[in-house]
């Protein structure tokens, strides 16, 4: 298998850790694309042109991280990152959406603020911040298990791009549970191995 990807992209960073946890990280080889020069590679496989994209051995081109992630989840003999059924399926991919929220509210914010040269009091980003505050003050409330699955790692993975893009803003001056709850996700191996820029 090849993932495209890139180093500053919170979902790739999602997708590996998912790959470290299943045991698979050693079976896919790293691409590293730049999506916004749209390069052929990455086009001609994800008309969307976004990472990550995932190639299987076959050939076949996976996206985007949420399919990704149930891939690899049924690609490994490991202990599953997705529960099967149920109650603990459903909040899973809850935790994955918000954390997938997460990330996107941010990614969107910082190409507004960056890219679009927008002040950040402008309506577009601001929508975007209040975004972001709206989803970390549910999870100060619903803080997360510890238990490592794919809604965990979407979660740690967007709080992670927090302080990556925007470590300028202290995030956890107001929500002190959701602070020592990634203090101790990221001390997982899956999080320091996938950590921004590695």
């Amino acid at each position: 298998m090849k993932l495209l990807y890139s180093r500053t992209s919170p979902f790739s960073r999602k997708v590996r850790a998912c790959a470290a946890v299943l045991g698979i990280k050693q079976r896919i080889a790293l691409v590293e694309v730049n999506s916004t020069q749209s390069p052929r590679e990455l086009t001609g496989t994800n008309p969307l042109g976004k990472v990550p994209t995932l190639i299987t051995a076959d050939g076949f081109a996976i996206f985007d991280s949420p399919v990704i992630c149930e891939y690899l989840n049924d690609s490994s003999e490991d202990m599953p990152i997705i529960p099967a059924s149920g109650a603990p399926r459903w909040l899973c991919l809850r935790l994955q959406a918000i954390g997938d929220g997460l990330m996107d509210a941010a990614s969107v914010r910082r190409q507004l603020l960056v890219v679009g040269g927008l002040e950040a009091d402008h309506p577009l980003p601001e929508r975007q911040r209040a975004t972001v505050m709206r989803t970390l003050d549910v999870l100060e409330r619903e803080r997360p298990s510890l238990h490592i699955d794919v809604g965990v790692l979407s979660i740690a993975c967007g709080l992670g791009y927090l302080d990556f893009r925007f470590a300028g803003e202290d995030w956890r001056a107001e929500h002190p549970r959701l602070a020592e709850w990634h203090a101790a996700i990221s001390e997982h191996d899956c999080m320091r191995s996938t950590a921004h820029g590695s």
